[in-house]
């Protein structure tokens, strides 16, 4: 290849860091299903397993093999790799799930007696995380919301008292499910603020519901992006996993934490996930082409009173998404007007569209937060957060535009009838 002309990501993803020439000539990397490794020496099993338990570091020119599959496995080291372009990242580590690559990075960073610092709204399976296992390990968590100022945050800390006590910044920009953009390189210079020179604070990114292509935290300040990989990156509903992006440092730290929890993705899933990469972007571009059609409808629409879309934002939110997204993506949330009867009748009428959780998938996906992803948020903090019975979260397909369209008001009128 080339080594004079910089190939893009979507170039990449069908051939790098992958040798045929050590698979019997194979085009596509085979499924390693196997949980051992053979060493060619005693001698070699000895440094390898030195610099896996940190006894010492990699020497500069020292190439080092596969032990366990639990530590390492062909398939994820090259799905790893892969990943790491988009993001140009340094490393990445793949979990069995996001909710599993979340939950190591807070188990990793975080000790008792620390304090996490989080935006809100976030993932269902994430706020419960903070607010009901967090604290059993003794891990405090104050909560910000999407229209406080820098100031306004700084002030909120120094009045908690707990300033000196946060280790981690957690920010999900765009929200689940809400769409609330939070300003990734402001949530930096907080953490910023708050390091010493014994402590540095980290700021964590969870870009699920932007993928790797519209948007890229780390240029932005952030020092790990979290994935839930099930969502664009796998993209077809069949895979379950989690990743992880940063520093060679920062995911040093994640891949010796996910080698002890043992929560690694195995061969079958790095596999799916390879060939899911292979047709990322043409994925992606398509629904974000049908999620700008799909948007506009439903703004013009008569059954809804608000659509919640980066694509509309003003102002502020505005200044924010032009600073650090590329794309407005594609999930749309609105509300329709009148309550939950109202938007279980719409949910219900529809054909083409599946009511399902999980989102980034070729198929259209829709639900009903309130009652279903962030069922197990407060009342009080759904209010806060417009989480409110009107409100319906829609995930784009590659479905044709005018069939989805088709779909969405024929649902509709089918409430405005009975409205």
């Amino acid at each position: 290849m080339d080594s004079k002309h910089k190939y893009s990501p979507e170039s990449l993803m069908m051939s790098y860091g992958y040798s045929s020439e050590l698979s019997e000539g194979a085009i596509k990397c085979p499924i390693f299903q196997t949980s051992t490794f053979e060493f060619r020496s005693a001698e070699q099993g000895k440094a390898f397993f030195e610099v896996a338990y940190g006894l010492r570091e990699k020497e500069e020119k020292e190439e080092l093999g596969l032990i366990y599959s639990r530590i390492n496995n062909p398939d994820l080291e090259i799905l790893e790799n892969r990943l790491s372009l988009w993001d140009e990242a340094e490393d990445c580590a793949v979990f069995e799930s996001g909710m599993s690559a979340i939950s190591t990075a807070f188990m990793e960073f975080l000790k008792p007696g620390d304090v996490l610092l989080f935006s809100n709204p976030v993932y269902g399976g994430t706020d419960h995380f903070i607010k009901h296992i967090l604290d059993k390990f003794g891990i405090e968590a104050l909560g910000f919301y999407p229209n406080q100022t820098k100031e306004e945050i700084t002030q909120m800390i120094a009045e908690s008292g707990k300033a000196d006590k946060i280790a981690m910044v957690y920010v999900e920009t765009p929200a689940n499910p809400t769409n609330d953009i939070i300003d990734i390189e402001m949530c930096s210079q907080i953490a910023d603020d708050l390091s010493t020179n014994e402590r540095k604070v980290y700021l964590a990114v969870d870009n699920t519901y932007m993928g790797p292509l519209w948007q890229h935290p780390l240029k932005h300040g952030a020092d790990l992006v979290l994935y839930s990989a099930t969502k664009y990156i796998g993209g077809h509903s069949d895979v379950i996993a989690g990743a992880c992006l940063g520093s060679n440092e920062v995911i040093a730290r994640m891949k010796t934490m996910r080698t002890f929890l043992g929560n690694m993705a195995g061969p079958w899933t790095g596999w799916l996930l390879m060939r899911s990469l292979e047709t990322l972007k043409v994925r992606m571009d398509k629904q974000l082409e049908n999620a700008k059609a799909v948007a506009s409808f439903l703004k013009s629409h008569p059954m809804i009173s608000k659509v919640y879309y980066l694509g509309f934002a003003e102002g502020e939110d505005k200044q924010i998404y032009d600073k650090q997204c590329e794309a407005p993506g594609a999930m749309v949330s609105f509300d329709i007007k009148g309550g939950e009867e109202e938007a279980f009748q719409f949910i219900n009428a529809l054909k083409l569209v599946k009511l399902a959780v999980s989102l980034g998938s070729t198929e259209s996906l829709i639900q009903h937060p309130g009652t279903m992803t962030h069922a197990g948020v407060s009342e009080e903090d759904k209010a806060k957060l417009n989480i409110t019975p009107s409100l319906i979260r829609l995930s784009v397909g590659v479905e044709k535009t005018e069939d989805l369209i088709h779909d969405l008001n024929s649902a509709l009128e089918t409430v405005l009838k009975r409205f």
